[in-house]
């Protein structure tokens, strides 16, 4: 049974009022069972992101810091993603890379590719991100069979965000080069998955909620998990999400997992959220996952607020981007045509890397392959 079989035999929409329903007495048990180190439950984690946890936010950040850094150390991964293409057949309402938005189209060719990544090596980093919309016309294997190579020389981890791919595809991408894969399912609401995906071949739910399971079977090395906050009621998606990381955890044991936890931004199409996410709810959020699985890596991008980035890194935070373009060619030409989204935190790899050292942090800009499964070397994960 996939994870897709398991999450839609279940109403998820009564996860948010299980989680609304939690009493003082199951957040006490969670709070204590989290300062002696014992391992917590579902039902323990829907307890900490609950209305009557969150009187105890500060006790929580103080004891997911405590796990992060002993887990992790006082290093911080340093990421850059890398757009290839802005090219989608998908009709995505929360994206600006959806087919309906009549906007330039690009996608990059092998030279530029080359210069965008002498560009970012320009700017310290080694761990690249690699972007595209979901054109498999345009940007399908032949196109990744010519432009990851080009990635590879420049990048000492290479991630990938694209459209899913078989299994067999996924295992020429790891021979290409590729260590992490990270698929956003976006929400767990079928009916709200539905409503939001107006046409593509991302409409698949299926497909796309068990493409972690064929990244597992293909042996790269980390997958990540994700949804967008904001496209229907975060608590049932957040706890939906935890569910899919405990299923990954029981059968894909050997490799490493990763949360991303995007807030939806305004986008091009006249896109707004509609289930906003406040600072403390995400706040919140953040430290539950971090007390519920120690060794979870958690990344957090320039969507997000220079202010809530700074507050949250040491808490939580595994890895970090810093001068991100979200659109192809935004490195060495610096045009701004159509970006993905709208970033939030502007400010340049040297002033964060600034915020980051004040608050006892090492960034790392380079990060090893792991050679033991969960364990990664040179970043300190």
């Amino acid at each position: 049974m996939s994870f897709y079989d398991e999450i839609t035999a279940l109403d998820i929409k009564s996860y948010a009022r299980q989680v609304d329903a939690s009493s003082d007495s199951e957040v006490s048990r969670a709070l204590s069972k989290s300062r002696s180190g014992d391992p917590l439950d579902l039902g323990d984690f829907m307890a900490l992101i609950s209305p009557k946890a969150a009187p105890y936010l500060s006790d929580m950040a103080v004891l997911a810091e405590k796990y992060t850094r002993r887990r992790f150390g006082n290093t911080v991964s340093m990421y850059v993603p890398l757009y290839l293409s802005n090219r989608c057949l998908n009709n995505c309402r929360y994206c600006g890379f959806a087919a309906h938005n009549k906007y330039p189209r690009k996608h990059l060719l092998p030279e530029e590719t080359r210069r965008e990544c002498e560009a970012i090596h320009r700017m310290g980093y080694e761990n690249i991100l690699v972007v595209s919309g979901e054109d498999p016309r345009v940007c399908g294997m032949d196109y990744f069979r010519e432009h990851l190579p080009i990635v590879a020389e420049y990048a000492s981890y290479m991630s990938l965000e694209i459209q899913p791919l078989d299994t067999g595809e996924y295992r020429e991408m790891k021979q290409l080069g590729v260590d992490y894969v990270c698929v956003y399912q976006e929400t767990y609401d079928p009916e709200c998955y539905r409503i939001n995906h107006l046409s593509g071949k991302k409409r698949d739910m299926r497909y796309r909620m068990e493409t972690p399971e064929r990244v597992g079977d293909a042996g790269i090395d980390k997958v990540g998990l994700g949804a967008l906050l904001g496209l229907f009621d975060w608590k049932a998606d957040v706890v939906a999400l935890t569910r899919h990381l405990m299923y990954m955890r029981r059968h894909y044991w050997g490799t490493r997992l990763s949360i991303s936890f995007p807030r939806l931004r305004p986008a091009e199409g006249g896109f707004q959220p509609e289930y906003p996410v406040s600072d403390r709810q995400m706040i919140q959020c953040l430290c539950a996952w971090r007390l519920f699985d120690h060794e979870l890596e958690i990344s957090i991008s320039t969507r997000e607020s220079p202010r809530f980035r700074d507050v949250i890194t040491p808490v939580v935070i595994t890895s970090i981007s810093a001068g991100s373009s979200t659109q192809p060619g935004g490195y060495a030409e610096d045009h701004h045509d159509l970006p993905q989204f709208i970033i939030s935190d502007s400010r340049s790899v040297t002033e964060v890397t600034a915020a980051l050292r004040r608050c006892g942090l090492e960034p790392v800009f380079r990060e090893a392959r792991s050679q033991i499964p969960g364990m990664a070397e040179a970043s300190g994960f």
